[in-house]
């Protein structure tokens, strides 16, 4: 017994024996620590930053439309054009995002992304002619558009413990890029003597800004290959799992079109409503102040829509509230455009807040992360294509007509479709239960 214990004694002295680490490999502890805080941190800086600039390109150029036009020599239907370019470009560039995220890397297609922008906006000011000024419009929405896909890939990827804080910041900014372009372009280009030139190129430094936070994650692929290797290995799992056929949900279908409706009328207001109140009397300044309180309604209510979605099983009565909205605020557009402008501009922002209740009922609509990104590329790029030829009948609308009446009464009647969509696609189902086959 006394041998027992003479040899169970050395060995639990050996396991309670504990290693100090030497001071460099504490240090390097802490280095490496430091170092990956400091990412994280330029990686939200640069989260924010490209938010902010994924919407001044258009809602610049909307504050300046008249200006364009009479510099370019655009009639009202070429001007429609240039409103239609954007979903356009959402819709043929975005689809090439995850592709070029696997080939590159998300960081560096986002930075090139943000320099595609800068470059877009600083040129098409000074090219003198409408074809090159649509080219050069394109390839800064090109910027926007792959940035748009991959934004919230990278949320999620890069904080997955922090989705819905992060998604609400990138929202929060993605807004007030959109409202502070609105407001405040007139204004600078007043101030840098009237020339609308100089009012459009300004923010190209914005997005010049945007690529530096990006430029220490362009060679970073690990984080990319890896969730490429996890995907296919959930492909591989899913592999003897029903098929989704997508196209055949009810549900998949309804989505879709609201998401195109909602996206021509917020194309529709932000390429044409400024100009609409200044044909109204409203001064130019005013009507870029007008068009940026349409716009900032959507950082509160980004908040407070999707949490309301989510503990609702029908979202039909958010949808029935936000199409009131819209069709009060496009009545009192065509009855007293000037006179009760500023109501007209917050209903018009509160209608426009279907954006985000879209999106999060493309979460709510499939049960599995298959499904639901299968969902969502489909609504996203069909809905995109739908909303094309709005803004441009919009400008057809106004030249041949004289006036804005016939597109008022356009932008109202789309509403109900839209509403109905939405209220269809707003039931509580999944694709899943529509479009499965063996």
């Amino acid at each position: 017994m006394m041998g027992v214990m003479t040899g169970e004694e050395p060995r639990t002295r050996t396991s309670t024996t504990v290693r100090t680490p030497a001071a460099s490999e504490v240090r390097s502890v802490r280095r490496a620590g430091a170092a990956r805080a400091w990412r994280t941190r330029l990686l939200v800086v640069g989260i924010v930053l490209a938010a902010f600039n994924l919407r001044p390109a258009i809602t610049s150029l909307g504050a300046l439309l008249e200006e364009v036009r009479d510099g370019l020599g655009m009639s009202g239907s070429v001007a429609g054009l240039l409103t239609s370019v954007p979903p356009l470009c959402f819709a043929v560039f975005g689809v090439t995002a995850p592709r070029l995220a696997r080939r590159f890397g998300a960081g560096a297609v986002v930075c090139a992304g943000m320099a595609a922008i800068g470059a877009g906006l600083l040129i098409r000011p000074y090219v003198g002619g409408t074809a090159a000024f649509l080219a050069t419009s394109a390839l800064a929405l090109m910027g926007i558009a792959v940035s748009n896909v991959l934004m919230p890939v990278i949320v999620k990827r890069r904080f997955p413990d922090r989705v819905g804080s992060m998604t609400g910041l990138y929202s929060m900014a993605l807004a007030l890029g959109t409202a502070t372009a609105a407001a405040v372009t007139v204004p600078l280009t007043d101030a840098l003597g009237g020339n609308w030139r100089s009012g459009l190129a300004v923010w190209a430094a914005l997005a010049a800004a945007a690529v530096l936070p990006w430029l220490p994650f362009v060679r970073e692929r690990e984080r990319e290959q890896d969730g490429a290797r996890g995907a296919r290995n959930e492909r591989a799992a899913s592999a003897e799992a029903p098929v989704l056929r997508v196209t055949r949900s009810r549900t998949a279908w309804a989505l879709a079109v609201f998401f195109g409706l909602q996206a021509t009328a917020a194309y529709i207001t932000m390429g044409w409503m400024a100009q609409i109140f200044r044909d109204a009397g409203v001064p130019a300044g005013r009507a870029g102040l007008l068009l940026a309180v349409t716009m900032v309604m959507g950082v509160p209510l980004a908040f407070v829509i999707p949490r309301l979605a989510t503990r609702l099983p029908h979202q039909g009565p958010i949808v029935l509230a936000l199409g009131a909205s819209g069709l009060v605020g496009y009545a009192g557009l065509y009855l007293a455009p000037a006179a009760g402008a500023w109501a007209w501009a917050v209903l018009l922002g509160i209608a426009n807040c279907a954006f985000p209740l879209a999106l999060t009922m493309v979460g709510m609509r499939a049960r599995t992360g298959a499904g639901v990104a299968q969902l969502s590329a489909f609504a996203q790029s069909t809905g995109y294509l739908i909303s094309i030829p709005g803004p441009l009948l919009v400008g057809v609308l106004y030249q041949h007509s004289g006036g804005w009446g016939l597109p008022i009464a356009l932008m109202a009647g789309l509403m109900i479709p839209q509403t109905i969509m939405g209220v269809l696609a707003g039931r509580d189902r999944t694709v899943e239960d529509e479009a499965t086959t063996s």
